[in-house]
């Protein structure tokens, strides 16, 4: 394990980015690269034809076609959350914020369907009931009150430096990048998303394919799309809003290039079944990053700390951390490895790999 303690976040900034130098994954191929593929027919005809007349016909290579595959493939990424089958789009997939109110989805074994409304995809299991509901945890009900929603970007968010140690949003962001590294171009998803702040960094930053904006809470969400639209020239494509429950992820298997879970991995009622879903969705390679905090240094001295975290646990749905070791032991149990971690104060931000 490779930790990283800062007075100073730049200096992390300039370690992080010397490290991740040599760590760029191939997505940028040639755009004109000869393809692997066999000879078509059409090949083979343009050859004879070369061969037998004096008109010189010339074949445009399959690259670009490849090209286009391989870009749908990063954003078709879709799945039931019940069988984890493919989602069929009934119309064009609509990769955009815009259109989410046209999106109707169903699966291709159970045959659900699936439905946008104005501000997000519902991607739930409870997705369509209309008796049935059920509550979550504390630590995750919270979420869904309208005025936490309305005050995470206007003060709850920024008491996070106060008492966390959290850089703040832009420099978070930085060392998020670096960790990125390898699978910039790629798509990624911004897991307990909240009202979108990295959402919407990444989506501004145009360096992923598909940025999927994702939360179970509504109200969430919603404020995320007012943020959007209250923002100028935003980039709208290749952005989705999904609402959907982390222990039940609604994408394929080995799909995912990025997961990004922002001051998230304590609110889950069980880190375990999430990582473990994270795991599942990301490709050979992919990289997890969160961030959290850690109960260390003077509070290990707190008395009955261990079993009173439990109780709380119990209580609120919340996980408390006492050391990075957890965390570590976390990203190995779920399928993680070269699990690496940067500590200001109780913040600390870990990223994790599926095994290539």
């Amino acid at each position: 394990m490779a930790t990283v303690r800062i007075g100073n976040i730049a200096a992390v900034l300039l370690i992080r980015s010397q490290i991740g130098n040599n760590s760029r994954r191939r997505f940028f191929k040639p755009l004109l690269a000869p393809s692997p593929s066999p000879p078509t027919f059409e090949h083979m005809s343009a050859a004879i034809v070369r061969a037998s007349s004096t008109a010189f016909v010339e074949t445009k290579p399959d690259s670009i076609l490849d090209e286009k595959l391989e870009v749908s493939a990063s954003k078709n990424i879709l799945a039931c959350p019940i069988c984890y089958d493919p989602l069929i789009w009934n119309g064009n997939p609509g990769f955009s914020v815009d259109s989410a109110p046209q999106t109707n989805l169903q699966c291709s074994t159970c045959k659900k369907s699936y439905f946008g409304n104005e501000t997000h995809l519902n991607l739930t299991v409870a997705s369509g009931a209309k008796e049935y509901g059920e509550s979550m945890p504390a630590s995750t009900e919270i979420f869904r009150l309208p005025l936490v929603s309305f005050l995470y970007e206007r003060g709850w968010r920024q008491s996070f430096s106060v008492w966390g140690g959290f850089p703040g949003p832009e420099k978070e962001f930085e060392l998020i990048k670096n960790y990125l590294k390898p699978v910039l171009g790629g798509n990624i998803v911004d897991a307990s998303c909240g009202s979108g702040l990295f959402s919407r960094l990444f989506a501004k930053s145009g360096l992923f394919s598909l940025v999927v904006a994702l939360d179970f809470s509504e109200n969430m969400l919603r404020q995320c799309y007012e943020f959007i639209k209250q923002e100028e020239n935003f980039p709208k494509e290749n952005l989705i809003l999904v609402r959907a429950d982390i222990s039940r992820l609604p994408f394929t298997s080995s799909s995912v290039d990025a997961v990004h879970a922002g001051a998230a991995l304590h609110c889950w009622p069980s880190p375990s079944a999430a990582v473990a879903e994270i795991s599942r969705v990301l490709r050979p390679g992919g990289v997890f990053v969160a961030t959290t905090y850690i109960l260390d240094g003077p509070f290990s001295a707190v008395p009955l700390l261990r079993p009173l975290r439990r109780n709380i646990g119990q209580i609120s749905g919340s996980h408390i951390f006492l050391a990075e070791r957890e965390l570590e032991d976390l990203c190995r149990a779920c399928g993680l490895v070269g699990f690496t971690c940067v500590r200001n104060g109780r913040f600390v931000m870990i990223s994790a790999r599926k095994h290539s």
